[in-house]
């Protein structure tokens, strides 16, 4: 394959970069009264606005060029199709198929996979309506109040950052809590909150094997026996995500209260699947169906908007523009609402463990930068936090700032003034980075406040701001679970774009399995008397000293 470098259009990208790179935005929007109409897109009551971005007609133009150029249609064509985009792994990427509200088949190795998706989702929505009406009783017959998931990476961060961002739809009396670390801390401060009479455990592992998982499984099994006394009430109190049926079935779970999902789904795309299930217990299932719905509008977006128009392509267009012409290789995701504050952690495990790659889809080195460093979180706490080096670091990080219009919190305020104060800190930031303030602005500022000319030359230079550091803004009416799922779609659609035009699988991680691999070399060391010599010299003794202390 013709790297995307040596294209026509990459090269025309280049040209314009050095003709565009040192335009002001401020000018920008000085000179067009219509960039906002021009460079912003809706879905709905959902707005996606790339007016502060260091871009104009001629940019989108080039940038939807490489698009058609990088064949972004044909493998958005091919990934809803099921045929194996992930090919390292030979597998389909079919989240999107767990969402799907239509009625086209979609078929993997000649079996249309749609009933199947079906059969899963109904048996969730029979097993939440059993928890939340109360049928499903405890050991000693008591209902269910707490959840607890046990899982990690994808297994925990989507369905944790669901359920906190969706609070107000819980289920009334019901407590979740998510266990990851097997850092034993992770788990016995959970299970200080919970009671073993009316606590599910949901044990979340495709193969039941995953050793953070499971360690962290058994050890909720050994404090929920320590109670019970009675080894068959573990049926009762435990449920697998898997596909494992004889690992959970030695573990004591009931084959029936065994969820599966398939080898096309991806961890970090897995929420969507039975991985979900604790958000269905703790929203209700309609409201699981009802994040699912705003994802499968985003999906049908994504699918046949045309590219100009299309939101997740534009995102993904706006970030190569930043990583590859300019640079800019970190991104900020900023929430205003407290609620989506696990929201950076979740698409920076989305994005980074997609697009972190270094080898292409050939198997060569890649010739261009990939994945940017993705990192956040929720306003204001960031502002007070590491915004200083956003407006005048050295570094640029584009921002995307993130906000429902409408809150479902009022505290005691009838003219809603939390809400209406964080929307302003919302627009002040993104309108103060584009801006900036110049040397003549902070000057005629200081001389106002009546400060002398030594100290007004003084501070000058430190009261000023270069500006023209982009940004987008999401903004919706409400944090609901339609929105929250359009907004999940949009950012998963715009890291597979990117990995289309980086020429990189999104949808393995071998970077994981390797680190796993060596920590299943170490622990025994560790747990060994001989003094280690089977590493490096610095693993040798580090390993060592910890033996000292063990």
């Amino acid at each position: 394959m013709t790297k995307i470098i040596n294209s026509n259009e990459w090269q025309d990208l280049k040209k314009h970069f050095d003709d565009i790179k040192n335009v002001q935005m401020r000018d920008l929007f000085k000179d067009d009264e219509q960039r906002f109409e021009k460079f912003h897109l809706a879905l709905d009551d959902f707005l996606f606005d790339f007016s502060k971005n260091r871009i104009n007609d001629k940019t989108l133009g080039l940038l939807n060029k490489l698009a058609i150029k990088a064949d972004v249609e044909g493998w958005r064509a091919k990934q809803f199709s099921g045929e194996k985009i992930n090919t390292t792994e030979d597998r389909a990427v079919l989240h999107a198929a767990l969402r799907s509200q239509d009625n086209n088949p979609v078929v993997v190795d000649g079996v249309d996979v749609k009933p199947e998706v079906l059969k899963v989702l109904k048996q969730v929505e029979n097993f939440s309506n059993s928890i939340n009406d109360g049928s499903w009783k405890g050991f000693t017959g008591k209902k269910i109040n707490t959840i607890v998931n046990i899982g990690i990476g994808g297994s925990d961060l989507g369905p944790a950052m669901v359920c906190k961002a969706l609070k107000p739809y819980s289920q009334k009396d019901l407590h979740i809590h998510f266990v990851s670390n097997v850092d034993g801390a992770d788990l016995a401060l959970t299970l200080e909150q919970c009671d073993p009479e009316t606590t599910l455990f949901i044990v979340a592992s495709k193969t039941f094997t995953t050793q953070e998982t499971m360690t962290n499984a058994f050890s909720a099994r050994h404090w929920f026996l320590n109670h019970a006394k009675n080894n068959d009430a573990i049926s009762q109190h435990f449920v697998a995500v898997s596909t494992n049926t004889e690992k959970v079935k030695e573990f004591g779970i009931n084959e029936e209260n065994m969820f599966i999902f398939w080898d096309w789904v991806g961890g970090r795309y897995s929420l969507w699947s039975s991985i979900g299930l604790s958000i269905s217990i703790y929203l209700g299932f309609e409201n699981f169906k009802g994040l699912q719905t705003g994802a499968y509008e985003m999906d049908q977006h994504f699918l046949n908007a045309p590219i100009e128009k299309n939101m997740p392509i534009q995102m993904a267009l706006i970030g190569i523009w930043y990583n590859n012409f300019f640079k800019f290789n970190t991104q900020a995701i900023l929430p205003y609402d407290q609620g989506l504050s696990l929201l950076p952690s979740y698409l920076q495990q989305a994005d980074m463990e997609s697009n972190g790659k270094f080898i292409d889809r050939d198997g060569n080195r890649v010739c261009l930068e990939t994945g940017p460093v993705i990192w956040g979180e929720s306003g204001t706490n960031g502002q007070h936090a590491f915004y200083q080096l956003i407006h005048q670091g050295t570094q640029f990080v584009p921002c995307d700032f993130i906000m429902p219009i409408k809150s479902h919190y009022n505290p005691g305020d009838k003219k809603n003034l939390h809400h209406k104060i964080l929307m302003s800190n919302l627009l002040a930031q993104s309108q103060s980075l584009m801006m900036g303030k110049t040397i003549d602005e902070a000057r005629s500022e200081l001389i106002n406040s009546g400060l002398s000319d030594q100290e007004i030359s003084f501070l000058l230079p430190h009261r000023s701001f270069e500006g023209n550091r982009p940004s987008n803004t999401i903004l919706f009416e409400k944090l609901t679970p339609k929105n929250l799922g359009k907004l999940i779609a949009l950012y998963e659609h715009k890291i597979f774009v990117q990995g289309i035009i980086w020429n990189i699988n999104s949808f393995d991680q071998w970077g994981v399995e390797y680190g796993k691999q060596i920590a299943r070399l170490v622990l025994p060391k560790i747990q060994g008397e001989k003094t280690t010599s089977c590493f490096d010299a610095s693993t040798n003794n580090l390993i060592d000293y910890i033996k000292k202390s063990c």
